[in-house]
């Protein structure tokens, strides 16, 4: 039996912004994926004008909602979902394969204000105390899977390593870059979000090489020996390597993500496939708005109108719809 020659070339130097590059290292047994987001991101964090640490964070949990929702090989929705005590309340990222985002963030002006003032703006002083959802969504027939993680003063990185290794029990490494950039263009300089992130997995297809340590009993008796199982050295080799990776790298337009992935690994060997481009995209429409005002009785309707009309905002694209009391009547 004769082995199919995969075709090797160099790595794109073209960059291509929103988009997932998928790759696989098949000598360490890592497969991951790099995302880079331009346009779309900073349409989403635009939208609302979010104070900047607010922005920066909601960018995070954008890269890390479409790591995690773009290897889905299913048509359906990854939703991950902050909930904190902090001065970011929550985070929401909705991701609808196989390439669309929409996402909002729900924060305590005052507060922020205030953390900014005193220099507290890092992801676990804005985020606090609560618990990161994930959500996976496979349509009305079928039922929904959810993942939850306690945050507890660590970022969205921590969280994500933590989830992996209670929920899944698959080593995971994961990293996340979000910054401003000045681009000047015919209307003038203006800034402009740019994000991008990496996630690297160890998946063995040795049954021996799964083997896991036992997560901490933590009430287990006094002198009982901790299960401990030594770390593969592919894996140790991989999350080193992801450790390197740094910020610039995972935003700069400079850099593609082939060039990116190829400086990592290029020594055992990586295998990109087929890229998948993301979008921001939200779902809410005109006839959706219209159908669930008149899901209300017509008590809490009359309670809704303000200048003769009623105004309905959507949370995520901050697109107002507006409606005459009559065009929302209760159908008959």
């Amino acid at each position: 039996m004769t082995d199919i020659a995969i075709p090797t070339r160099a790595p794109s130097a073209i960059s291509a912004d929103d988009s997932i590059l998928p790759f696989e290292v098949a000598a360490l047994d890592l497969r991951g994926r790099v995302a880079r987001f331009g346009p779309a991101v900073d349409e989403i964090l635009t939208r609302h004008n979010y104070p900047a640490p607010v922005a920066t964070l909601l960018g995070e949990a954008i890269v890390l909602g479409v790591l995690f929702g773009s290897a889905l090989k299913f048509e359906g929705r990854f939703i991950l979902q902050t909930q904190t005590d902090g001065p970011v309340r929550m985070l929401i990222v909705d991701f609808t394969t196989p390439g669309k985002v929409r996402a909002c963030a729900r924060f305590d002006k005052t507060r922020i204000a205030a953390a900014i003032a005193a220099g507290e703006i890092n992801a676990g002083a804005l985020l606090g105390k609560g618990h990161l959802a994930m959500t996976i969504d496979r349509g009305p027939d079928m039922n929904r899977y959810q993942g939850l993680v306690a945050l507890d003063g660590g970022g969205l990185e921590q969280a994500a390593h933590e989830y992996f290794r209670r929920s899944e029990q698959i080593p995971t490494r994961v990293r996340l870059a979000v910054a401003e950039e000045l681009r000047r263009d015919p209307q003038g300089a203006r800034h402009r979000w740019r994000a991008g992130g990496v996630m690297l997995q160890f998946l063995p297809k040795s049954e021996e090489r799964m083997r896991r340590a036992d997560l901490d009993p933590g009430d287990a008796p006094e002198g009982v020996v901790p299960h401990i199982v030594p770390e593969d050295d592919a894996w140790v080799e991989g999350r080193s390597l992801i450790a390197t990776v740094e910020d610039i790298e995972l935003i700069d337009p400079e850099i593609s993500s082939e060039r990116l992935v190829y400086r990592l690994f290029h020594e055992r060997g990586v295998r990109v496939f087929r890229s998948v481009d993301i979008a921001a995209a939200c779902s809410c429409s005109r006839p959706g708005v219209s159908s669930m005002l008149r899901s209300f009785s017509q008590d809490d309707r009359n309670q809704m109108v303000e200048n003769g009309v009623i105004s309905v905002t959507c949370e995520f694209c901050n697109r107002t719809y507006e409606f005459s009391p009559q065009e929302v009547v209760e159908s008959s």
